[in-house]
C-alpha cells in the first residue's frame, strides 16, 4: 500500500515504536478529584505537545499525540460519580475502613481506574477488594483473596 493512504498518527506511532495506550472496557467512573485530575493531564499535554511541534522533535510528538488522545478518550467517556453524603452503604468515591482478624487495619478510598493508586490508599472500582465491599454495611465481612475484612467504619474520603 502506498504510504499516501497511512494515517498520519500511524506514522507518527511508527516513529517512536509505540502503540496506543488500552483504554479500559469498563464504566469510567471518576470522583471530583479524579475528574480534575484528568482536566490537569489534559492541559498539560496539550502545552507539551505545542512544545514538542517548535523543536520538530518527531518522537516526542507522537508519545505526546498518543497520550494526549488517551487522556481526551478518558475524559469523554468519564461519569462523576459523588457518594450520596451519609450513606451507610459502601459505594463509588467513598473511604472504607477495614479490619482483619489479627486486628490490621486498612483504610481504602475507592476511585476510578486511573485515579486508584494502593500505595497512596485508593483502589479501583474494578479491583476485588471494592467489589467485594460494595452493598455492604459497618459490620459486614467481606472476604478477598480467602481473607476476611470487617467494614469498621464509612466515610465521605
Amino acid at each position: 500500500m502506498s504510504r499516501a493512504f497511512t494515517r498520519e498518527e500511524d506514522s507518527e506511532n511508527a516513529i517512536a515504536g509505540i502503540g496506543e495506550r488500552p483504554i479500559s472496557h469498563h464504566r469510567n467512573l471518576v470522583t471530583e478529584r479524579g475528574m480534575a485530575l484528568i482536566d490537569a493531564e489534559v492541559a498539560a499535554l496539550r502545552d507539551e505537545l505545542g512544545r514538542a511541534e517548535k523543536r520538530a522533535d518527531r518522537e516526542r510528538i507522537a508519545l505526546v499525540s498518543r497520550d494526549l488522545r488517551y487522556w481526551t478518550a478518558r475524559r469523554e467517556s468519564a461519569e462523576l460519580s459523588v457518594p450520596e453524603p451519609g450513606s451507610d452503604m459502601v459505594r463509588f468515591g467513598m473511604g472504607v475502613t477495614l479490619e482483619s482478624h489479627e486486628g490490621k487495619k486498612v483504610h481504602w478510598k475507592i476511585v476510578g481506574e486511573d485515579e486508584a493508586n494502593p500505595a497512596k490508599g485508593t483502589i479501583s472500582h474494578m479491583s476485588p477488594m471494592a467489589m467485594a465491599l460494595f452493598g455492604k454495611k459497618v459490620g459486614e465481612v467481606a472476604v478477598v483473596n480467602g481473607k476476611e475484612w470487617e467494614i469498621v467504619k464509612l466515610s465521605d474520603s
